[in-house]
């Protein structure tokens, strides 16, 4: 497992193909709230119990891409860490995340393109052994630095 790095984020030549990093993250009424107010997405499926417990679902779930935005913690605090910038991120979720839920947000270097110092990640979240998305991002990473000509 790979852990944060010292100075904040790896650069494109430290990186290889099969590092992990994970994060785990609660859902609460409180992160539902602030994304709903961050992300304008109040779709009463997310907000209202009653609506929610008439649905297919028998109840509240949190916003899919509010358990995706744990992965972007992963790849912008972690790995790659900071200085990374995501250029696309795919996603399918396969099931939903309740309030209580603790959501392991999972990112695998899959792939490192010198050439362009970009980075293919395999993104997954998982809640126990249950993988609930997964997906595949692709973030450009900054390289180390060339020595100044003269």
């Amino acid at each position: 497992m790979t852990g944060p790095h010292p100075s904040g984020g790896y650069i494109l030549e430290e990186l290889q193909t099969g590092m992990v990093a994970v994060k785990d993250v609660t859902i609460t009424e409180d992160r539902i709230q602030a994304f709903a107010e961050a992300s304008d997405d109040f779709n009463p499926v997310h907000m209202d119990e009653a609506f929610a417990s008439k649905t297919a679902y028998r109840g509240r779930i949190a916003h899919g891409l509010l358990s995706a935005s744990f992965g972007s913690a992963v790849v912008g605090t972690i790995l790659p860490g900071a200085g990374a910038i995501y250029l696309s991120q795919t996603l399918a979720f396969h099931k939903p995340v309740r309030i209580g839920d603790v959501v392991k947000a999972r990112i695998t270097v899959s792939a490192v393109d010198p050439e362009t110092a970009r980075v293919t990640l395999r993104t997954e979240g998982y809640v126990g052994d249950d993988m609930i998305m997964e997906g595949e991002a692709l973030v450009r990473v900054p390289r180390r630095r060339r020595p100044a000509r003269d």
